[in-house]
C-alpha cells in the first residue's frame, strides 16, 4: 500500500444484554454459555442499521479532520438485511452524513466485510490521483422477527452495532501497510446445507437457522456424502503470513490483533493457535462483552485498543476477519498517532 491512511474511526454499540440474563429467560443454553465464555451481547433494539452506520460515519468524519468534501466515494458493507428491498441503505448514509453528489455502493462480503472494503477503497484512492479520501461503513441490526441471535449458530452470538473509517491519501492515525485474503470457494456449501437456492428463503419468510444447515451436512456424510474438509487455522496463517510478508513484518511485530467476536473455541482454535498467540494480544475479552457483529468486529476491535491504552505509536496491529465462502482476510496496519 502507497501512503494510504485511517483518518478517522467511529462506532455505534448499543446496550448489553448479559448472557445470565439470556439463560434465566430461555434464549440461550446453559452448556453454551459456560462453553461459549461470553459474558454480554449488544442489542440494538429497534434501532435501524443505517442509523447505526450513520452515526459511527459522523464520529469518524469529525476525528478525520476532512470535510464532506473531501471524501469521493461512500462504501456500505453490511451483513443482513437494511431495510425496504430496492432500495439503497448506502445513500441513505450519504444523504445523512456527508449529503453530497458522489458515489455510494453496497460491498456484500460478509463478516469480511470491512477488511474488503479497505482493500477496494485504498486500491480507489492509489489508482485516482485526484482523489483524497473514501468513507467506508458498517452497521446490522439481527434484532428482526427471522433471526434468533441466540440459536442461529453455536459458534457465535450475533450483535448488533455499526462501524466506520475514513480512508485518506493525507494522513491519519494509522497506516495501511497491507490487506488482502484467501478463499475456498467450494466450503460454499458449508453455509448452503441443504437449502435451496430459489426462491431466496428470506421471500418465503423462513427463520435464518445455520445450525439446521450443519445437521443437513452431517447426515450428507453420514450417508457418504463428504463435505469440504479444511482447517480455517490453515486458511488463517495463509492469509495472514502473505500479508506480513507484504508489510515486511511477522507475528512478534504485531502488538494487537483485532479478530471476530465468536464463541472461544473458534476464536482459540481458528485465530489464536494457529498465530501461536495467546487471548491477551487479541480482543476476546472486549468480543465476549460485545458478541459477533458481524463485518463490525475488526473496527470496533481496533477501537477498543486504542481506546483502552494498549496501542501507542509505532506499534502494529493485524485486523483479522473470516466470512462465509469460507473467506479468511486479514490487514495490517501502523500506528502513527493515538486518535
Amino acid at each position: 500500500m502507497d501512503n494510504v491512511f485511517l483518518a478517522g474511526i467511529g462506532t455505534f454499540v448499543p446496550e448489553r444484554v448479559t448472557i445470565d440474563e439470556a439463560v434465566e429467560r430461555g434464549w440461550y443454553d446453559a452448556a453454551l454459555r459456560e462453553s461459549s465464555g461470553m459474558i454480554s451481547v449488544a442489542v440494538g433494539g429497534d434501532t435501524p442499521a443505517p442509523d447505526m452506520a450513520v452515526s459511527a460515519a459522523r464520529d469518524a468524519m469529525k476525528r478525520s479532520g476532512h470535510r464532506p468534501e473531501d471524501i469521493d466515494v461512500l462504501i456500505h458493507t453490511p451483513v443482513f438485511h437494511q431495510g425496504p428491498d430496492i432500495w439503497s441503505a448506502p445513500h441513505y448514509i450519504l444523504h445523512n452524513t456527508l449529503d453530497r453528489p458522489i458515489p455510494a455502493l453496497e460491498l456484500r462480503q460478509g463478516c469480511l466485510g470491512m477488511v474488503t472494503s479497505l482493500r477496494f477503497a485504498a486500491n480507489l484512492l492509489m489508482a485516482d490521483r485526484d482523489s483524497t479520501a473514501v468513507l467506508v461503513t458498517a452497521g446490522d441490526n439481527f434484532s428482526t422477527p427471522n433471526v434468533d441471535r441466540w440459536t442461529v449458530s453455536s459458534n457465535y452470538i450475533l450483535a448488533d452495532a455499526g462501524s466506520a473509517v475514513v480512508l485518506s491519501k493525507r494522513g491519519g492515525f494509522a497506516k495501511l501497510l497491507s490487506v488482502g485474503s484467501v478463499s475456498i470457494p467450494e466450503a460454499e456449501l458449508l453455509h448452503r446445507g441443504g437449502d435451496p437456492l430459489f426462491p431466496p428463503s428470506v421471500t418465503l419468510g423462513k427463520g435464518l437457522d445455520l445450525e439446521a444447515r450443519t445437521d443437513h451436512l452431517r447426515e450428507q456424510w453420514a450417508k457418504g456424502v463428504v463435505p469440504p474438509v479444511f482447517h480455517l487455522g490453515d486458511i488463517v496463517n495463509e492469509t495472514v503470513d502473505a500479508t506480513l510478508a507484504e508489510a515486511g513484518l511477522t507475528m512478534d511485530d504485531i502488538t494487537g490483533v483485532a479478530h471476530s467476536g465468536v464463541a472461544w473455541e473458534q476464536v482459540e482454535n481458528g485465530f489464536l493457535a494457529p498465530l501461536g498467540i495467546d487471548s491477551s494480544r487479541g480482543t476476546w475479552e472486549f468480543n465476549r462483552r460485545t458478541g459477533h457483529s458481524g463485518g463490525t468486529d475488526q473496527i470496533v476491535g481496533l477501537d477498543h485498543l486504542l481506546s483502552s491504552g494498549r496501542l501507542e505509536p509505532g506499534d502494529h496491529v493485524l485486523l483479522l476477519a473470516a466470512a462465509v465462502g469460507m473467506e479468511v482476510g486479514s490487514a495490517v496496519l501502523e500506528i502513527v498517532e493515538i486518535p
